[in-house]
């Protein structure tokens, strides 16, 4: 299964109205992870496949997305996002959390628990 590319628009209903509201309101039901990416980019090469692992393992816990910085530049810049693979960890309520680089399965597991309390069991 392949993990869903948000646009401007998807990610506004899907994630964040950010036209609409000035405060952080997720729009989700369960909690998302958000990839920044670019098809150049290495690192993000290797972390792609890990994500799907990720999705596969949690299913229905859990919602993966993908934002191509290239194409979504707006979204890019509204984060911040100076270097990639950047990973955006939305839990269902709070503050959404931001990693950088490459991050081993075992790490995306941990920000997964700690972050997300969304556990495989």
């Amino acid at each position: 299964m392949a993990l869903e590319h948000l646009t401007t628009e998807t990610f506004k209903e899907k994630v964040f109205n950010y036209e609409l509201n000035k405060e952080w309101k997720f729009e989700g039901k369960i909690p998302v992870i958000i990839d920044f990416y670019a098809n150049w980019c290495g690192p993000c090469k290797m972390v792609a496949p890990v994500l799907e692992e990720l999705q596969k393992e949690y299913g229905d816990k859990i919602v993966i997305f993908k934002v191509n910085t290239e194409e979504q530049q707006e979204l890019s810049a509204m984060f911040g996002i100076q270097s990639i693979p950047s990973i955006l960890f939305v839990p269902l309520d709070g503050q959404p959390q931001m990693a950088m680089g490459a991050l081993p399965k075992d790490t995306f597991r941990s920000a997964i628990a700690d972050v997300l309390k969304v556990s495989i069991n």
